[in-house]
């Protein structure tokens, strides 16, 4: 391949220029200056530029996507020891809270032998996994664990993955020939739960806090993996440095930032004891406020020359110290467990425990409930109703059960089995094979009632238009709706006197419920909300069923029939189409006068073959049009679409600004056809 002209090297140069500096505002300074779907066009004609002419360069964004899965992490020799600190435990009460920092103190003057304060750094401890960033000639060579701080795991693939770690060293006059930088790789709170809770749902151990959720992350053999979990960054330190020298940590921190590099949110210079015990006090207070987990305080002696004059131990520096917060963790007993019902009918088991309090001299929040998760979690863990457990809390989360202490129990604790019925509604409650998650059914249960009725109404669904998620929670606060099937009964005058609702609103609400009334059975399906189906299953049971009725009562097996639909989603259908009390929901709103008609049923004796029969086609781009019409056009002449290029792609729609799936398509000789080409395979359309 001829290589790139000197306009387009040019262009893809600018390009990663331009995404870098957007990187570092969105991710560094949370102050974006563009929109994400700005960024995305932005990174789309990078790729489209690098795969055509084979140009890219080190610190391309691109290159953070993740790499193909290794085989084992290949060891990593850290050329200066990565030492752990030296930690104090604060004490339990007033009084003692601070007696080790002290002593820190006191010992740093005696082996300076001086009486004069001395100047020192106080910052978060963050509560991650150590990283070790190696740049050679202002580029990203390598990243790796601590390891045991002389060996570590070479993590570059998934270190690279972190939008914040910046790939080349920029906007500092003065760039190293090679240099170590030091920090803490971490995940915040929302993400471990995130976390957690698909990992729950596949039936995996839980992460058991933030720190182990940021180690497991950055441990993945498959970096695409670690490319999915939002991970971050802090910089707090330097091993080796060749070309440049720092004269204290203030100086180090600033040419840090200014490098692009993040640095602790908080990180203040005082003199004395008494001054760094104040800051130390200030970020416990911070602690609850912030997003990401730290559990302490990291006090360093400022100026570099007076570290060289302390003796470096074997295991830490005697220049630093850890102060560690008390953990977050308490002991109780849980009295009880009770199924709570979630917005999507899935049940979870909840803990009520004796109050405890976690936390603290300064802060400290009580505690009397815990998620369990699910009832795979509570076998693994064999929890009990009257056992004693300890538990843990990460930031505002509601806290859950670390471990039980089987040596308290006393032989009258109770197994907590999971629920038949729904707690809310009484209807049916089913776990599908090879999940974890119980749920209800019920079309009416009121845990639900919120999703549901926004679902029913949503653009593809009913289509109300006025009835989005403000206006639902509006009339479902004042009472009005309690479930979808009141949408039918509500008038004018009960809604001229709601806040955000005049007259004239009020009648184009009143007008677009009735004009829903009029529907078809694909998009009457899709609203009801059944687990697992969506627009194109929906439109798959109204192809093969000719009227609502037919499905009342129907068998997994009969559902099967449907070649595309497998078991899961055919037990789903079945699910909700035996429950009472969903089928007497949907007589009400038959009698509120829903009337459904069924234009895509054609039954299968007498279906014609079309132009697309048996082929598969897959779009991408910008078209003219939504593309929910393309996809109508290719099932209606006999084809299917596919989310992803394969060898058995038979065409590619290929709109403007088109990416990743388009050069699959060059790549895989997949015939690739614009919108005039594929108008003119049906007909002209």
């Amino acid at each position: 391949m001829p290589s790139p002209s000197t306009a387009v090297k040019k262009e893809i140069e600018q390009l990663v220029k331009q995404l870098n500096d957007h990187s570092y505002r969105y991710y560094v300074l949370d102050a974006p200056v563009i929109s994400d779907a700005e960024y995305d066009r932005l990174f789309r004609r990078l790729q489209d530029l690098e795969a055509t002419h084979q140009y890219v360069l080190l610190d391309s964004p691109t290159q953070r996507v993740g790499g193909a899965a290794l085989e084992k992490f290949d060891q990593i020799k850290h050329s200066i020891p990565m030492l752990s600190l030296k930690s104090v435990q604060q004490g339990s009460s007033p009084d003692t809270a601070y007696a080790g920092v002290r002593k820190f103190d006191e010992d740093t003057k005696r082996d300076l032998d001086r009486a004069e304060d001395i100047e020192y750094t106080v910052e978060p401890k963050y509560d991650g996994l150590a990283i070790e960033l190696t740049y050679k000639k202002g580029i990203l060579h390598r990243a790796s664990t601590r390891g045991d701080g002389e060996i570590g795991e070479d993590v570059t693939q998934n270190i690279k993955t972190i939008k914040m770690i910046p790939l080349k060293i920029e906007g500092v006059s003065k760039i190293p020939d090679e240099i170590d930088i030091r920090g803490e790789a971490y995940v915040d709170v929302d993400e471990f739960v995130k976390a957690n809770e698909e990992r729950g749902a596949k039936g995996e151990a839980l992460f058991a806090n933030p720190r182990n959720a940021a180690a497991g992350s950055i441990r993945q053999l498959d970096s695409t993996i670690t490319a999915k979990r939002k991970l971050y960054m802090v910089c707090y330190g330097v091993g080796l440095s060749k070309g440049i020298r720092f004269n204290s940590h203030v100086e180090l921190m600033e040419w840090l930032s200014e490098a692009r590099f993040p640095i602790p949110i908080i990180l203040k210079s005082v003199v004395g004891v008494e001054s760094v015990i104040k800051v130390i006090k200030k970020i416990e207070e911070k602690r609850e406020r912030l997003s990401f987990e730290i559990d302490g305080a990291v006090i360093k002696v400022n100026d570099h020359g007076l570290r060289s004059r302390l003796k470096e131990g074997t295991q830490w520096p005697n220049w630093a110290l850890a102060f560690k917060f008390p953990p977050r963790q308490a002991i109780t007993i849980i009295r009880d467990i009770i199924p709570s019902v979630g917005r999507t009918g899935t049940i979870t088991p909840v803990a009520i425990m004796d109050p405890v309090k976690i936390g603290g001299v300064v802060g400290g929040v009580t505690i009397s409930r815990s998620t369990l998760h699910n009832w795979d979690e509570i076998a693994r863990k064999d929890i009990r109703i009257g056992d004693t457990v300890i538990i843990e809390r990460a930031g505002d989360v509601i806290p859950h059960v670390v471990e039980v202490k089987t040596d308290k129990r006393t032989g009258e604790e109770r197994k907590f089995p999971p629920p038949k019925s729904c707690p809310i509604c009484g209807s049916k409650v089913v776990r599908d094979e090879g999940e974890v998650a119980y749920r209800c059914v019920g079309l009416n249960c009121e845990a639900q009632a919120l999703e549901k009725i926004r679902h029913y109404a949503s653009r593809g669904a009913m289509d109300i238009e006025g009835l989005g998620e403000k206006n639902v929670q509006l009339l479902y606060e004042h009472k009005l709706i309690r479930h979808f099937t009141d949408i039918y009964e509500l008038d004018k005058e009960l809604l001229v006197n709601l806040p955000r609702f005049g007259d004239k609103s009020a009648q184009n609400l009143i007008e677009a419920i009735n004009n829903s009334k009029q529907t078809t059975l694909a998009r009457f399906i899709f609203a009801l909300g059944i687990l697992h189906v969506g627009e194109v299953t929906a439109k798959l049971i109204a192809k093969n069923y000719k009227s609502l009725e037919d499905l009342y009562q129907i068998k997994t097996d009969d559902i099967m029939k449907i070649k595309q639909i497998g078991r899961k989603i055919a037990s789903s259908i079945s699910q909700f189409f035996s429950e009472k009390d969903n089928l007497g929901a949907l007589g009400k709103l038959i009698k509120l006068g829903i009337q459904i008609e069924n234009p895509d049923y054609v039954a299968a004796r007498i279906m014609k073959k079309g132009p697309f029969e048996g082929m598969t086609f897959v779009i991408t781009g910008t078209l003219s049009s939504p593309r929910n019409v393309f996809d109508e056009l290719i099932e209606k002449n006999g084809g299917r679409t596919a989310g992803s290029v394969s060898k058995k792609t038979s065409f590619v729609l290929a709109g403007s600004e088109a990416g990743s799936k388009l050069d699959k398509a060059k790549e895989l000789g997949v015939k690739v056809i614009n919108e005039e080409e594929f108008l003119k395979l049906v007909g002209g359309s």
